[in-house]
């Protein structure tokens, strides 16, 4: 029976499952509907699309590494950090770095949609929604990037058993322990400080005056709460407007950055490196970083706990 789209339309209007879920449920019930929606009963589907609404806010980053030079880090969200004790769900995070690391995939959808690899006969999304109904919390794989070098090396560190990955990429000529070390230092400095960008001069100008907007406003402020005899000229709140800036890209620069472990107090990343590579006869270059934080920029729902259990005895309208 050829399946058409107002039957599709049908089947997800009165299921909540996706619209490719409801085609192959279709098909494979010939086009019965009653059928389908059992279909998607017995395969978890309605009670994953159910979750939909729900917020996924916690859960795992995990890293897959192939080689010095390949490796990829996702990151995958659920509803509570209960779950990230799970060891299902740790399996599936696990599964899905692997899925990554051999991943010619550029963005989230035709990753969704590729051969699942510990099933060939099922899709990633057929993996992500079989975990969910057994999870019985809203699961979602919310990003993954994989980071293969030219020129140098790949190296990971994985914070707080997953709640932060780093990818470092470094161009280096030379690639020893030592080197390998210090890299692993630099991204564990990324997990600590989370630098914006590499060096100052990856700031883009756009960046640069939106800082200084927001400074200023921020010094003209503080110079008006000042006595008027004692207010600062616009010359001089300029000049101290560029010591701000300039502060604050050292903040956020990861080579202008103090190194964590410097013993001194005072040497940046940048002079940490170039003393390792002098000392390996090595030229050594941070080229990329990625930080993953699980759950960061999603919106957190509050919820009253007990709150939600009165509703659910029915002891609040």
């Amino acid at each position: 029976m050829a399946i058409t789209a107002a039957m599709v339309k049908e089947l997800r209007e009165s299921t909540g499952a996706g619209m490719m879920e409801c085609k192959k449920a279709l098909t494979e019930t010939n086009g019965d509907m009653d059928a389908a929606v059992e279909y998607l009963r017995k395969n978890g589907i309605m009670k994953a699309e159910k979750k939909a609404s729900r917020i996924a806010a916690e859960g795992l980053t995990r890293i897959a590494v192939k080689d010095d030079k390949t490796a990829a880090v996702v990151e995958v969200n659920s509803e509570t950090d209960f779950v990230a004790q799970n060891e299902k769900f740790q399996a599936f995070v696990e599964a899905v770095a692997k899925q990554a690391v051999e991943s010619d995939s550029k963005d989230l959808d035709s990753f969704m949609a590729e051969k699942w690899i510990e099933d060939g006969s099922k899709t990633v999304n057929d993996a992500l929604v079989e975990i969910t109904a057994v999870i019985s919390e809203k699961l979602s794989i919310r990003r993954f990037e994989k980071v293969v070098a030219e020129n140098g090396i790949v190296v990971p560190y994985v914070h707080g058993g997953g709640r932060i990955s780093v990818l470092v990429e470094a161009d280096t000529d030379v690639v020893n322990d030592e080197i390998k070390d210090a890299v692993k230092n630099v991204a564990m400095q990324v997990a600590a400080l989370n630098p914006k960008f590499i060096s100052s001069e990856d700031i883009s100008e756009d960046y640069r005056n939106h800082e200084k907007e927001i400074l200023l406003a921020q010094a003209m402020k503080e110079n008006e709460e000042l006595p008027e005899g004692k207010r600062k000229p616009q010359e001089i709140i300029e000049k101290m407007l560029i010591g701000r800036l300039n502060k604050e890209f050292k903040e956020i620069c990861l080579n202008e950055q103090v190194y964590v472990k410097a013993e001194d107090g005072k040497q940046t990343v940048a002079q940490y490196l170039a003393q390792v590579g002098k000392n390996n006869g090595a030229n050594i270059k941070i080229k990329k970083i990625v930080r993953f934080e699980t759950g960061e920029g999603i919106e957190k729902k509050n919820e009253n706990f007990a709150e939600e259990v009165a509703k659910q005895a029915g002891t609040l309208k």
